[in-house]
């Protein structure tokens, strides 16, 4: 019988009892909103998978590699806040989610992961595919149940309701993060008949373990954290000042309307990570302060020391991406006393330099708005030196923009390739990044637009495993166009999750920056330490990647200069399908023109 000749809310019939335990606890995720799940195949998951394939409302994502699966999965929550769970067979397929895991744990993913495992009898006997998987994810996940045996029990049955309720509502809450669940399964995990496994008439004697309630059977309302008034007004207070900088941080959950009322009614200027959801959008032409794109590169010393110190710095979102702001807020706080607060939700401390001076567990929007409303209510007054402030940052963000647009027109180097897809990029598109050079170069070169884009990157744990399987995770949400942009490494790591792209129904353009190695490696000293540099550190590959275009089916096409390179973007953007487009540097050659364009644009701020 097919799914879409059942009732989702009343399964009857079941042959046997893994099969009405699986359809119990798929019917349950569905009714608390879930709508796609992920799976990698495998014999022991038999009776979650068929019951997923069976449930007419949920959409099943294949996917080969249980790596890729997670990171898929990842992806999903990053852009829409949901859950999508993924699902693996027993032994070493349940180790191949503990990068996402991480991952998730992190940056704050909802994320559920279902592991099948064999029945407990067989745990340490040396049972063929059977590994500990007892809190396999150890202290990253934020809810954890060996679930019991499957029996058809009415009171196991409204138990394992409550745990699928209990689940989701812990990886959805505050902070966000990945929950796991492990199912010991037993054969026959086929939905053949099984003589008394189900008795008759189940159904009418336990009608709230066979179907449940009319939606979820436990209903979570999770409240957010908020200050209390005086609270309020003593956070006010502290930010009455004629020098404030608003820090935003990698975040999927920053309302850019509630941060930017902020800024205006303080006048600080706001310093936007690329992956913070504020340093594109329209918000940007609603302010009268200043979003700043280009402080990684000019809040050097040699720039800001003859700049007066912030007086006071509010930051929200997660850690900046940038090294140098963050050595300039710990620098501010250690020489001028700068006061800094932090805003986390779940109260958890994200400031890995120890100089912030107060901690505020709070919504930062909602925080963000009444920090606003009371700002403006005190009648905000510009005197020459908030405005001169503001005026240095406004200054510096043209003088900076002007010489990197200048030095993209000297030389094309790996820089240039971020910036051109995000100033390029249609409105609305999404926007995914690798981490090492990439994400740094989206910093650094990533100039702030008036264009509804969503910039999304992997910075929990900054891995660069699994980028391509997340960024065409979050274009299986959208029908925005879906642009990524990997690193050669990067790309390697996780050519799997390519397949993706005919399994799952995705379109995107990657963009595949190949120097030819681990270019990051050229910032650390070791680099001047060759051997065993290049061999150990960079890991020069020689790697030709169009052969994966006949691999996976999509269009390949190399460029090496910044014009072609534009056309084949723009032509990818306007074609059906997929297409990588790869384009070749020199990694010492572009790490030297960084450190150039970084000279010219200091020098152009300093006069």
């Amino acid at each position: 019988m097919t799914g879409d000749e059942r009732d989702s809310s009343n399964y009857s019939n079941w042959p046997n009892r893994n099969t009405l335990w699986a359809e119990t606890f798929v019917d349950e995720l569905a009714k608390g909103e879930v709508s796609a799940v992920c799976i990698a195949p495998g014999s022991r998951s038999t009776p979650l998978t068929v019951a997923f394939a069976d449930h007419p409302e949920i959409r099943i994502f294949s996917h080969l590699d249980e790596r890729s699966a997670a990171f898929f999965a990842l992806g999903r929550a990053k852009r829409t806040g949901e859950v999508t769970p993924v699902l693996s067979t027993s032994g070493t397929a349940t180790a191949n989610f503990h990068p996402a895991v991480i991952e998730a744990n992190q940056a704050r993913v909802p994320l559920l992961v279902l592991t099948a495992d064999r029945p407990p009898e067989l745990r340490d006997s040396g049972a063929n595919q059977t590994i500990d998987q007892e809190k396999l994810y150890g202290s990253a996940v934020r809810f954890y149940r060996d679930l019991p045996e499957p029996a058809a029990d009415g009171r196991k049955l409204r138990s394992l309701r409550v745990d699928a309720a209990r689940a989701l509502a812990a990886s959805t809450g505050t902070p966000s993060g990945p929950v796991h669940l492990n199912f010991p399964l037993r054969k026959p995990l086929e939905p053949i008949p099984v003589s008394g496994d189900v008795p008759d008439g189940f159904e009418d004697d336990e009608p709230l373990a066979a179907t449940g309630r009319d939606g979820p059977f436990v209903r979570t309302e999770s409240g957010r954290a908020e200050l209390d008034d005086h609270s309020i007004e003593r956070v006010r207070e502290g930010l009455a000042t004629e020098r404030g900088l608003v820090v935003a941080g990698p975040s999927t959950t920053l309302d850019p309307s509630a941060v930017a009322a902020l800024a205006s009614a303080t006048g600080f200027p706001v310093l936007a990570d690329p992956l913070s959801g504020l340093r594109y959008g329209p918000h940007l032409t609603e302010l009268d302060v200043p979003v700043c794109g280009g402080y990684d590169s000019y809040l050097d010393a040699r720039t800001v020391d003859d700049w007066p110190a912030p007086e006071v710095v509010l930051r929200v979102g997660a850690s900046p991406t940038s090294k140098a702001l963050r050595n300039y807020l710990r620098d501010a706080v250690r020489g001028s006393g700068t006061r800094q607060f932090v805003v986390d939700p779940a109260g958890e401390w994200r400031e890995a330099t120890f100089t912030a001076s107060d901690l505020v567990i709070a919504d930062p929007n909602r925080l963000a708005r009444k920090l606003a409303e009371r700002a403006e209510r005190a009648e905000r007054t510009d005197s020459s030196a908030s405005e001169a402030w503001r005026e240095r940052f406004r200054t510096a963000e043209t003088d900076y923009w002007n010489a990197v647009e200048a030095a993209h027109d000297d030389q094309f180097f790996e820089g240039t390739i971020p910036g051109d897809v995000i100033a390029n990029a249609p409105d609305p598109a999404t926007v995914f990044v690798s981490n090492s050079m990439t994400v740094r170069d989206a910093d650094r070169f990533g100039r702030p637009r008036d264009a509804g884009l969503t910039v999304l990157g992997n910075r929990g744990a900054s891995g660069i495993d699994g980028i391509v399987s997340s960024g065409l995770g979050v274009g299986s949400t959208t029908d925005d166009p879906l642009v990524l942009v990997v690193g050669d490494l990067a790309y390697y790591h996780d050519m799997n999750g390519l397949l993706a792209l005919s399994r799952c129904g995705v379109d995107a353009t990657i963009v595949v920056v190949n120097n030819d190695g681990g270019g990051i490696f050229r910032m650390l000293p070791i680099a001047e330490f060759d051997p065993p540099f290049t061999e150990q550190f960079e890991t020069p590959h020689g790697l030709d990647f169009a052969p994966t275009a006949d691999i996976y089916g999509f269009e390949f096409v190399r460029v090496d200069e910044r014009d072609a390179f534009r056309d084949a973007y723009q032509a990818s953007l306007e074609s059906a399908g997929s297409q990588i487009i790869e384009v070749e540097f020199d990694t010492g050659t572009s790490h030297e023109f960084r450190e150039t364009v970084h000279e010219r644009a200091c020098d152009a701020i300093d006069e």
